[in-house]
């Protein structure tokens, strides 16, 4: 009798999830259409998802998470009004800030867009939402620095690639097929992952802005994120003097990034610049400085880009404090110190280096010149949008190397080098630090911006907690990732992202995924995904 009744609670329950995940997407359809009352969809869906949990509990059915998601989901959401105080209760706290270290059983008050104090037992505005911190860490935001957003779409399609692969079958192929909305959805969802993990501040490394429509579409999803997001404006098929002074750049700017004191912000992007003494950019370079725009370069990458571009722009004028290096892994010690010595800053992409073969990871060699570093993803083509593995990789990379180095000598390292709290600097104060946002991000510290994300640390594979830093890097993942706070608004909670952002986005990436399949072909798309046998060349 017990099996029959658990058999019909299972086909009651799934017939339900069926029922409402149809009518979720329906009621987000007709959100998009601007169809219906403002506020009805959203009751009606948390009334239908209470429904499908009550029927799970009467049937005996445990809730996916295990017992820190039940007790969360039997705890009213708090409501995250625009404006609203929130109060991180008793979390342990991993700040960041070297004079603030790690702080237990804290709280963290945030007030209007900012951090405002940490300490126990705050004293907080009666109104303030409680996000319960007990079994979590809270920690500042991540920060990518260097994402090819608009190639989401075709995410894991090349898997087995190198970058030979990559420009063969994106480069010289496929990159003309893309839309506007194709930017668009890719870029959006791109973003709603970001959030879900953990990711507040992303550069999305857009290269294939055609024309100014793909340069606005490209802007406008990552403002519909509603998270902190730059747009580096590039277009990597022609050299940047022949596309930065068309006057799209210079609209965009003036239309839709007038200021720096919103969430998302402009700057410029190119591969790299050319081996020419006669510098040929230098137009590309001069129209940045004037509009105060930050240029991000695919730098020191292996037959591609030489050491000469550093020396064309130190004895042009332009090795400036404000640009980032992406990858760098084949410059010369000279160069990275040109680097150091100019401010300048590296980004490094570790999945990517080490898979690609645009040279090998120099995180060591970097650090040894004082060179800021941060983390990225590159691109979803290969590769996770996921800090957390972003700094397993570096740290992989960087320790695997010095013991291959240490036994080709017959030695052996007796302590490591790069440590668990370097890389989760450079996924967070280290992204800021490379965006020039220093003063206001990077750190849960009073009077900076709060972006912050809680992970839970009462899963199974958190458990015990005895050091978050070391157990934030090697342990957590994004599943972990409960609540997400960008300039004070709750994008994320109790492991759901919220505004209705991803349904949308899963929507219109699937469509741009199909038109761009159907461009391809399918004998394109069968082969790229299977490159022929292991060669060198």
């Amino acid at each position: 009798m017990h099996g029959r009744l658990g058999n019909l609670a299972s086909r009651l329950i799934g017939g339900v999830r069926t029922f409402v995940a149809k009518y979720l997407m329906e009621a987000d359809m007709d959100k998009d259409s601007g169809s219906g009352e403002a506020a009805g969809p959203h009751l009606r869906r948390r009334s239908l998802l209470g429904a499908a949990a009550g029927i799970a509990a009467a049937g005996g059915v445990g809730v996916a998470g295990g017992p820190a998601r039940a007790e969360a989901a039997a705890r009213p959401e708090p409501s995250f009004a625009p404006g609203r105080s929130v109060v991180f209760r008793n979390a342990t706290v991993v700040t960041g800030d070297p004079r603030l270290g790690v702080r237990y059983e804290s709280d963290v008050l945030v007030i209007g867009g900012t951090v405002r104090a940490i300490g126990r037992n705050l004293s907080v505005p009666g109104d303030a939402a409680v996000i319960d911190g007990r079994g979590a860490i809270v920690m500042p935001g991540m920060i990518d620095t260097h994402r090819h957003m608009w190639q989401t779409v075709i995410r894991g399609l090349g898997a087995e690639w190198t970058i030979a692969n990559y420009f063969g079958w994106i480069y010289e192929r496929w990159a003309s097929f893309w839309r506007p909305e194709d930017l668009y959805a890719s870029s959006l969802l791109s973003m709603a992952e970001s959030i879900n993990a953990g990711v507040t501040t992303t550069v999305d490394w857009s290269q294939d802005l055609r024309s100014y429509d793909y340069a606005e579409a490209a802007a406008e999803a990552l403002f519909d994120s509603g998270a902190r997001a730059r747009l580096a404006y590039g277009y990597s098929f022609i050299p940047p003097q022949d596309w930065v002074l068309k006057g799209d750049v210079a609209r965009l700017q003036r239309e839709r990034f007038s200021s720096n004191d919103q969430l998302v912000t402009l700057q410029l992007a190119w591969d790299g610049t050319g081996t020419e003494r006669a510098f040929p950019e230098r137009p590309a370079w001069e129209f940045a400085r004037a509009h105060h725009l930050p240029v991000t370069m695919h730098s020191g990458v292996r037959n591609w880009m030489a050491d000469e571009q550093i020396l064309n722009l130190r004895d042009n004028g332009f090795l400036l404090p404000t640009n980032t290096y992406v990858h760098c892994g084949t410059m010369s010690e000279s160069n990275y110190q040109l680097i150091a010595d100019s401010g300048g800053t590296v980004s490094i992409a570790a999945e990517s280096e080490l898979n690609a073969g645009q040279g090998y990871p120099p995180t060591g060699r970097i650090r040894a010149h004082g060179i800021p570093v941060s983390l990225s993803s590159d691109t979803q083509v290969w590769w996770s949008a996921d800090m957390f593995a972003a700094m397993r990789a570096t740290l992989n990379a960087d320790r695997g190397i010095d013991h291959y180095r240490a036994h080709g000598q017959g030695k052996t390292v007796v302590n490591n080098n790069l440590r668990t709290q370097d890389v989760l600097h450079f996924a967070t104060q280290g992204g800021a630090d490379t965006l020039g946002e220093s003063a206001r991000l990077g750190s849960i510290t009073p009077g900076k911006f709060a972006d912050l994300v809680m992970v839970r640390a009462d899963t199974p594979s958190m458990v015990p907690l005895i050091n978050p830093v070391h157990q934030l890097v090697f342990h957590a993942q994004r599943g972990e990732v409960d609540t997400v706070m960008v300039h004070g608004r709750v994008l994320k909670h109790d492991g759901r992202l919220l505004g209705g952002l991803f349904p949308r986005a899963r929507r219109l990436a699937e469509a741009s995924m199909n038109h761009l399949r159907d461009r391809i072909g399918e004998q394109q798309w069968s082969q790229s995904q299977d490159p022929p046998p292991f060669e060198m060349g």
